[in-house]
């Protein structure tokens, strides 16, 4: 499978403050990437320099196989990393066509793209009447006027309302579906659980994790566990090896793995030691319980 991206050992340091501190990750072509951290951990940064935006301050990366040098691979590269820049007096038809003509693109792209984003009866609409989420989709509309191999998008729902964000996730699944292969940067977990096949998960510069958001656990998932005496329950669960940690939530106790344990060896264990269960569920981390237990580990 073809590598769009590669990522080897990058840095960048501003002042005292360590940005990025030596990343290394390839993005394949035709999946959906999330870099995922809070503000501050570097993901904007990560974006710009492979955008030939930011200077890194050591490491490399390479397009398409470092089959080409930079300036002639972001040719095929589409990128949304700042708000939105249209001019409001010209209709989102006029705008795509001005880009159309700085970048030497076909006008029949045009009405073809406005289709892909939704925007079609809004192509004739001046850019100042568009809502928040509006603006968004006709920026996703610019970038993929070139038909880029990849999208960049850095926090592409920032700021929309649920409705704006359902639409934006609605677009980037069926950009992928097409084939196009999308590197986007977000601090929302669920954006990420949604949308993604794969995730980079950052924080303070630091990479944690990086592969599939299915294979991102970082445990053997967790089992929810009810009896008529919690305290007993979760005393006697502590003793297994195979646990790793307990805790109680909305009346329920969750216990979390270290190694694989199935639910019948749990349940005769607790039986063993006079606890009768109401209650046994396995269940598979979600993303934000996997991130958390990331996070709380380094």
């Amino acid at each position: 499978m073809e590598t769009i991206l590669s990522i080897k050992n990058l840095s960048k340091r501003y002042g005292s403050l360590q940005a990025l501190n030596d990343i290394s990750f390839e993005i394949k072509k035709g999946h959906v990437y999330g870099i995922l951290g809070p503000n501050g951990s570097g993901k904007s940064t990560t974006l710009g320099i492979v955008l030939n935006v930011v200077n890194a301050t050591s490491g490399d990366y390479s397009w398409f196989d470092g089959k080409m040098k930079t300036h002639d691979a972001l040719k095929k590269v589409g990128a949304i990393i700042e708000r939105p820049n249209f001019y409001p007096y010209m209709t989102a038809q006029e705008n795509l066509r001005l880009v159309c003509k700085i970048k030497n693109i076909n006008y029949n792209k045009v009405l073809e793209k406005l289709e892909l984003v939704g925007l079609t009866e809004r192509k004739d609409s001046k850019f100042s009447s568009f809502s928040l989420g509006m603006k968004q989709r006709l920026a996703i509309a610019s970038a993929l006027l070139n038909d880029p191999e990849i999208l960049i998008l850095d926090e592409p729902t920032n700021g929309l309302d649920p409705q704006g964000i359902h639409q934006i996730r609605d677009i980037i699944k069926h950009i992928a579906a097409q084939g196009t292969t999308i590197l986007l940067a977000s601090h929302l977990l669920d954006e990420v659980e949604k949308v993604c096949t794969h995730v980079v998960v950052l924080r303070k510069g630091n990479i944690l994790y990086t592969g599939s958001v299915d294979g991102i656990s970082v445990n053997e998932g967790l089992y929810e566990l009810q009896a008529e005496d919690t305290q007993n329950l979760i005393a006697i669960v502590k003793t297994h090896p195979a646990v790793e940690h307990v805790k109680q939530e909305e009346g329920k106790v969750l216990v979390y793995l270290k190694s694989e344990l199935e639910a019948a060896d749990l349940n005769q264990f607790l039986f063993e030691n006079k606890i009768v269960l109401s209650h046994l569920l396995k269940r598979k981390n979600s993303l934000e319980e996997q991130f958390l237990e990331l996070t709380s580990k380094k």
